[in-house]
């Protein structure tokens, strides 16, 4: 038996390394107002320990995607994984903010390398279906179960040792990772081609200015000179960026994949999706930590009702949609999202967490389960095999932008509460309810674009 015929193995190690990103990002999750007075973050700055490592591996996706064309998906994955293990152990060793966060940035980057390579080795691995979507729903369920084990496995080791060896934990499995990658995973044809560099620094450069603007707005207000500066700055280079990609040959991201309405509207709602998920994270952690005493380890535990629940509505989706098409999954989904987090956004430091807390969440779960693979699914939708790493890569980009676009876009509204006279903890409430009232229209925002441009084009193959 060949390397090539084994796409269950490919699966297997591509499943376990992207399980690696998804746990060290939940590991962060439960480790915040830990990571926040360690190194003297303020409760603004501490969204950079998530945007930083979500802008860079965001912003050099479609780079990393269009090397691993040129260069074989193989070896970048390898490179990839390997560079995401060593800044593992620069952010577990970090003595202050900004050493932690240029190790985020590392991190991001070796992600970016490594993760347009498992959607693009899975989708060569199994081209058709039932495989395809089985295959899928294994990838795109693992980020429940990679949420949950982060979670539970970050708040164990943060409670019992601290935050640092829940990052050192990435070195063994990952090291394990890259020796299991060159032994069994097959090469994928390589393609002739020239790195667009305008294109990905003008794409990275313009998003990181635009988040930039979004946090400091939050701690200086939309009338200051630095807000105001990056925030334009940034988006004349995100239009710089499109005629960047108009006029060169081989575009960083070809622009005729935005054509397709469906492709275009799977990855808005997941843009859109994420950047809600992004303030439920950030500030539902914080809440339980800080307003209801839990450790880190309860608050682990405490998610997952959340994330099991998505867990389990993952593998059910596929064989649904199949019967009932993939509409329901989609508005069904991503209104029950909206709804819990807009009853999260009314917790209280008196309330129950059955009530305040654990329902709201079920909601959120069962909405992303429905909704996540099928979002993927209208990401991928009739890729030519030339566009297939194009395609991924701008799947994952929007993953992560979302996340760093969402969370800034809603720290922002939280800045703009007034909290003068309020002790910290009342401060906090009043701000966390403001941002997770504007998760919840990002989620709606998601939910009127696959409305519009998903779920009209569902026969349309």
């Amino acid at each position: 038996m060949t390397k090539t015929s084994r796409p269950y193995v490919t699966l297997a190690i591509v499943s376990v390394s992207y399980l690696l990103l998804i746990v060290d990002f939940s590991i962060a999750i439960t480790a915040l107002p830990l990571i926040k007075s360690d190194l003297g973050f303020s409760t603004a700055s501490l969204s950079w320990v998530q945007n930083a490592y979500s802008l860079s591996f965001g912003g050099l996706l479609l780079l990393g995607s269009r090397i691993g064309d040129i260069y074989g998906r193989k070896k970048m994955f390898v490179i990839g994984l390997a560079f995401f293990t060593a800044a593992s152990l620069m952010v577990g060793l970090s003595s202050d903010a900004a050493v932690m966060i240029l190790a985020r940035v590392l991190q991001g980057a070796g992600a970016a390398v490594l993760a347009p390579s498992t959607l693009a080795m899975l989708s060569t691995s199994f081209p058709v279906e039932p495989g395809r979507g089985r295959a899928m729903a294994v990838y795109s369920s693992i980020t429940g179960a990679g949420t949950s084990l982060g979670l539970v496995l970050g708040g164990w080791i943060t409670d019992a040792l601290s935050w640092r060896w829940a990052f050192y934990f990435n070195i063994p499995v990952g090291l394990a990772l890259v020796l299991a990658s060159i032994r069994f995973l097959p090469e994928t044809e390589r393609h002739e081609s020239k790195i667009d560099y305008w294109g990905a620094i003008t794409s990275w450069a313009g998003m990181s200015l635009v988040v930039f603007g979004l946090v400091n707005a939050a701690e200086n207000g939309w009338g200051n000179s630095v807000t105001l500066g990056t925030f334009i700055g940034g988006m004349s280079l995100l239009v710089l960026f499109v005629q960047v990609e108009k006029r060169v040959a081989q575009p960083l991201i070809p622009l005729r994949l935005f054509a397709h309405a469906k492709r275009t509207g799977g990855n808005a709602g997941r843009f859109l999706f994420v950047g809600a998920m992004g303030g439920f994270w950030f500030f539902v952690s914080q809440f339980l930590q800080n307003v209801l005493g839990l450790n880190p380890l309860e608050t682990g535990l405490a998610f997952l009702p959340m994330t099991l629940a998505s867990f389990a509505v993952a593998f059910l989706v596929p064989g649904l949609s199949r019967k009932f098409g993939e509409g329901p999954f989609l508005a069904g989904g991503l209104t029950m999202v909206a709804i819990g987090l807009f009853w999260l956004g009314q917790f209280q430091q008196d309330g129950s967490y059955l009530v305040q807390v654990a329902l709201p969440m079920l909601l959120v779960g069962f909405g992303q389960g429905a909704a996540t693979i099928r979002l993927t699914s209208a990401g991928m939708t009739d890729l030519s095999p030339q566009d297939t790493g194009a395609g991924s890569g701008l799947v994952s980009t929007a993953v992560q932008l979302g996340n760093a676009f969402g969370l800034s876009m809603v720290i922002a509204v939280a800045g703009g509460v007034s909290v003068a006279g309020l002790g910290a903890v009342q401060a906090f409430m009043a701000q966390a309810h403001a941002a997770l009232i504007a998760s919840a229209v990002l989620a709606l925002l998601a939910l009127l674009s696959v409305t519009i441009l998903v779920i009209p084009n569902r026969k349309k193959r």
